[in-house]
């Protein structure tokens, strides 16, 4: 049974987020603006925000930098998960994946069934960790957005959440690095 355990205190992340579009820029980022005003809502605190273009080296880039910063939990990334040949956000960010969320993409297809049917197998949606830092990568509209956040994002990203959520197991995300420098041979 899927719950919030009312002891426990909200513990507020550091979220980034990316929109990756050829097209948008600040002032009609839709999506980005759907991300920030949720994150914000539910008490996490914006790391930092920006908008690259559909390109490998450019969505790479930004992610790796952040990724690298320890003040950053979650990087959210909107846009580029399509067929197209511009579309190329899991190709850039897939790689930097330590491990992969494959549950994500499953969940987030089924909401989005719910709401667009078949369309939703136009998405690649994915998620990952790499550096000890959660890395969501999300379709670029504001629908899919709302999605994400709303049906599991909000709370698996919020330490109140039971039986279990991704607040809880940061600590350990980097345990194997730990672990790997500290054998000795």
């Amino acid at each position: 049974m899927v719950a919030f355990d009312k002891t426990r205190s909200f513990i507020p992340l550091s979220i980034a987020v990316l929109t990756v579009s050829d097209t948008r820029v600040a002032e009609d980022d839709r999506s980005g603006d759907t991300l920030v005003d949720r994150l914000s809502s539910a008490g996490h605190g914006l790391a930092a925000r920006a908008i690259v273009p559909d390109e490998v080296q450019a969505i790479r880039a930004r992610v790796e930098e952040w990724i690298r910063d320890p003040a950053i939990d979650v990087v959210i990334t909107t846009g580029g998960t399509g067929f197209t040949g511009r579309d190329v956000t899991p190709e850039a960010l897939e790689p930097l994946f330590e491990k992969r969320m494959d549950g994500f993409s499953a969940v987030f297809h089924r909401i989005s069934y719910d709401k667009i049917g078949t369309s939703t197998l136009q998405s690649r949606a994915t998620a990952g960790v790499a550096a000890a830092t959660y890395i969501f990568v999300l379709p670029g509209s504001p629908g899919a957005c709302r999605d994400a956040w709303d049906g599991i994002l909000a709370a698996q990203l919020d330490y109140r959440h039971r039986p279990c959520n991704f607040v809880e197991i940061m600590p350990r995300l980097d345990e194997h690095l730990r672990r790997g420098a500290t054998i000795s041979v």
